[in-house]
């Protein structure tokens, strides 16, 4: 079965840490570059974080620069997205894509998409 599953994600409190783990099956991810997206309620899907197909490249968000960080593990087939100094804007369900591109530049094209993993940051 061909599939990405998004793993990690709960409830945390503010200023708590998560890593959240995207694992592919049936396919390869190595030769892709992956991102990471969140939706939280009423809001708009944004763009979290990118990782090249190497993992020497890599992009983020303003708004989480500084505290995420995405990584690959090409022999796991598994990129990783470590969250720190969570806050609750950081609320929603976060998602990770495979780009049909190696590199994190231009207009991404995935093809494969999780179903995603809810983050819940509160008190």
């Amino acid at each position: 079965q061909l599939q990405i599953v998004e793993s990690g994600g709960g409830l945390v409190q503010p200023g708590g840490s998560l890593r959240l783990s995207c694992a592919a099956s049936g396919f390869t991810l190595e030769y892709s570059a992956i991102d990471w997206f969140r939706q939280a309620p009423g809001k708009e899907r944004e763009g979290v974080s990118c990782i090249s197909y190497s993992g020497h490249s890599t992009k983020y968000a303003d708004s989480v620069r500084g505290r995420f960080t995405i990584s690959r593990d090409n022999a796991k087939n598994t990129v990783y997205l470590q969250m720190n100094s969570l806050t609750p804007e950081d609320t929603g369900v976060y998602y990770c894509a495979r780009r049909k591109g190696r590199s994190c530049v231009g207009l991404a094209d995935f093809d494969f998409r999780g179903q995603g993993t809810q983050v819940t940051v509160s008190s």
